[in-house]
């Protein structure tokens, strides 16, 4: 506090000039000895730590947390007439540039970490930085010297006056012009709202109900499969009501009277206890929004995200569900006659749409894709992306040795622009799966490159984390084609993060809009279903002279676009019940829903006795009023996709066009004035339509 009191004493005495300056320097001198503490030998610009103990998380945590309250109270003790972009918004600039590699060394320890108690303490200082974090965007005191500053109408350019808008909105949204009354009811709805969504997903995880079948109710299940299912004292075989039993025997069993069964016992599933948690958790987030000062919760949601508004939501889910609409009537009509071949005139339901897309797949072209991963060993697509990102985007990527990491599998490599050889970023590589190591894959950014200070540009530093199987007896790690799309997906994300050329670390890195981050990677998807790119990946282990095959690719590429139709409106209808229930403040869903899905679902009706809302946890938790994100980021890469790139799918020109002028702004700017200034017009669903419609069924069987 004797810091705190000095600058306060200055204040008195010589003003807003001086205090300025000992602000500024303050805070550039605090982070920069912090900065030359962690800072790695072998990469210049990367204040990332990759090996911390227990105890220098614990340390560095409270080292952030002191600093950070160091920098508000000196924010918070300016006078409202003297504040300036100099004393009030340079320091919270300076603090987010300086502190987010400090940050991320303490929190991505626990997906990495080899050992419990580093990943332990990991945990800890997330739940610790959550929570100071959260604190800082609900200070009032803050909150009024930047409107104070707002009110003076300094002239900024571009990008900081985008910085102050969201930086004003974050206050707002957590409450900080609310009075006092109103905050308090705010945290007591934020309270219930979490404590509901632990209910609903609990009673989720905790149902234990199955079914019992004999072997003959499951016909046409794999032998594995049937050798995994536990038995009843009686000797029937159990099947559990979890995703990963049920899914397989909707999609494999030949049994139509199991498939009903099984799905209705599905629906059923936690019944009326989560529905009603789910009415009340709307109820609940509606008056969280109203009291925010937005007109739903729907809204709320939508306003820092691309869409802005929940009424684009709705006209872009209307406009993708109309389009699609005569080609699932044309796919639900070919099922409809493969079901009567197969089983004779029987009604069909949605409980028969996964076994009989599946059916017609084996019928209308044959791929084994166990015959397609011995062409994907890991290093050759790793080398082949390498490759395909050199030649689009001007990019090349040379492997770091002699560096440390966390376990002897990590890679690290330079990226840097082909032309120039300008050091652009880094990547940690931990392609390995291994215990302790986090499951999923995703992609971490563990230092922002930005340049928003007097000091040096920051170098971006990028982890990619992903979980291939090691082989055993040193064979080749061999990977599945959803696995090299998965791959690939992430690496785009990292070439997101390292051509990111904004200012401000806020918006550097991924630190863009939740619909608008996907896009990207999305689009260059498409290179994994085209033959020329593919061929760039593959090579078979045993001779990696031959690529996969010509045939190969096209069967790929009708596969993932096979059944569209039907399968985009199933999520077109679940995305659009999250849409309205969050637009209301209370709505009977299964009325909803027994009136909806007959409109979106090409005549299928809701199956009988299922209890729709019950089993929804995107709606429920993580994903509300945003099940549409995803649709909604695959639908304008195909529209990038089909004007830019489908006809020349390695133009450099083309690539480097959208490298600095979608990739180099981040979040610096509008995302849809970007793709508009890209695209030259406004983005357009017809690319996704026209692709999903080009795999033509055939009209008779």
């Amino acid at each position: 506090m004797a810091k705190v009191n000095k600058v306060r004493r200055i204040v008195a005495f010589s003003g807003a000039a001086a205090l300025t300056a000992v602000v500024v320097n303050f805070v550039i001198s605090i982070i920069l000895d912090q900065s030359k503490k962690w800072k790695k030998r072998d990469l210049p610009g990367c204040c990332v730590r990759v090996n911390l103990s227990a105890s220098e998380i614990q340390k560095l945590t409270d080292s952030i947390i002191y600093k950070s309250n160091e920098i508000y109270d000196l924010v918070a003790s300016i006078p409202l007439e003297e504040a300036i972009y100099a004393n009030v918004i340079a320091p919270l600039v300076d603090l987010e540039e300086y502190q987010y590699p400090l940050i991320q060394c303490c929190l991505f320890h626990k997906m990495v970490a080899t050992s419990d108690d580093v990943r332990k303490a990991s945990a800890d200082a997330e739940r610790r930085l959550d929570s100071h974090f959260q604190m800082c965007r609900k200070r009032e005191d803050v909150y009024c010297v930047i409107k104070a500053f707002v009110r003076r109408g300094e002239w900024l350019g571009p990008e900081a006056k985008r910085y102050v808008q969201y930086l004003v909105k974050d206050y707002e949204r957590n409450g900080a012009n609310l009075s006092s009354s109103k905050r308090k009811e705010m945290e007591s709805l934020k309270f219930q709202m979490e404590k509901l969504s632990l209910e609903y997903i609990q009673n989720l995880a905790k149902n234990d109900n199955f079914l019992s079948f004999s072997e003959k109710d499951l016909t046409g299940m794999p032998p594995q499969f049937i050798k995994s299912l536990d038995k009843t004292e009686s000797g029937d075989l159990k099947v559990f009501l979890k995703s990963y039993q049920v899914l397989p025997i909707l999609e494999y069993c030949k049994v139509g009277a199991t498939r009903k069964f099984v799905a209705t016992s599905y629906g059923q599933k936690c019944g009326q206890e989560n529905l009603i948690i789910l009415e009340k958790l709307v109820q609940l987030r509606h008056k969280f929004a109203t009291l925010l000062g937005y007109s739903n919760y729907a809204d709320f949601v939508a306003e820092p995200r691309m869409a802005k508004t929940s009424t684009k939501v709705f006209e872009f889910l209307e406009e993708v569900s109309n389009k699609l609409s005569h080609l699932a009537a044309r796919e639900l009509s070919f099922l409809r006659k493969l079901k009567v071949e197969e089983e004779g005139d029987t009604s069909f339901g949605m409980e028969d749409i996964p076994y009989y897309i599946r059916r017609a797949k084996e019928l209308l072209f044959n791929l084994d894709l166990s015959e397609v991963r011995e062409y994907f060993p890991l290093n050759l697509v790793l080398s082949g992306i390498f490759k395909i990102f050199q030649d689009l985007f001007g990019l090349s990527f040379v492997e770091v040795k002699d560096v440390e990491v966390w376990h002897e599998t990590v890679l690290l490599y330079s990226i840097r622009d082909s032309s120039s050889n300008e050091l652009l970023g880094y990547v940690y590589v931990d392609l390995l799966s291994r215990d302790g190591k986090f499951g999923h894959t995703c992609v971490l950014s563990l230092q922002n490159g930005c340049s928003s200070t007097k000091v040096a540009r920051k170098i971006p530093v990028t982890l990619l984390i992903f979980n291939c199987t090691k082989q055993i007896d040193d064979a080749p790690v061999m990977m599945r084609f959803t696995d090299v799309i998965g791959l690939f997906h992430e690496f785009c994300h990292v070439v997101h993060h390292i051509c990111n050329r904004a200012s401000f670390s806020r918006f550097s890195g991924l630190g863009l809009e939740a619909d608008f981050v996907e896009i990207p990677a999305q689009l260059l998807e498409n290179w994994c279903y085209e033959s020329i790119s593919i061929e760039m990946m593959s090579g078979h282990y045993e001779d990696i002279t031959k690529s996969v095959t010509m045939e190969m690719c096209k069967l790929l590429k009708k596969k993932r676009d096979l059944f569209s139709g039907l399968k985009l409106k199933q999520e077109i209808f679940l995305c659009l019940i999250d849409q309205i229930i969050h637009s209301s403040d209370s709505i009977d869903i299964l009325e909803l829903w027994n009136h909806l899905h007959p409109k979106v679902m090409v005549g299928l009706p809701l199956l009988d006795g299922t209890k729709p809302g019950s089993y929804l946890p995107r709606a429920a938790i993580g994903y509300d009023a945003t099940c549409y994100s995803q649709l909604w980021s695959e639908v304008y890469a195909a529209d990038i996709f089909a004007s830019k790139f489908q006809d020349d799918l390695l133009n450099q020109h083309s690539g480097l066009q959208f490298r600095n002028k979608i990739l180099a702004p981040g979040g610096s700017r509008d995302p849809y004035d970007i793709l508009s200034e890209y695209l030259g017009r406004e983005p357009s669903t017809r690319g996704f339509i026209d692709i999903k419609t080009s795999n033509s069924l055939p009209s008779e069987r």
